[in-house]
């Protein structure tokens, strides 16, 4: 895998990550745990990205 399809990858993650974030905060019932969670998940995410990119 090339580092460039690499940082695609964990876009598409991060993207999809998002996505179930915004669906469970929708929800009435929403558990604060998976949200926190799922956000932290985003965030190293997002720093490999970043470190990956320079």
């Amino acid at each position: 895998m090339t580092k460039s399809s690499h940082i695609i990858e964990l876009q598409r993650k991060h993207e999809k990550l998002s996505d179930q974030v915004e669906k469970i905060q929708s929800r009435p019932s929403a558990d604060p745990l998976q949200i926190v969670t799922l956000k932290k998940q985003k965030l190293k995410i997002k720093e490999q990205i970043e470190r990956m990119s320079v």
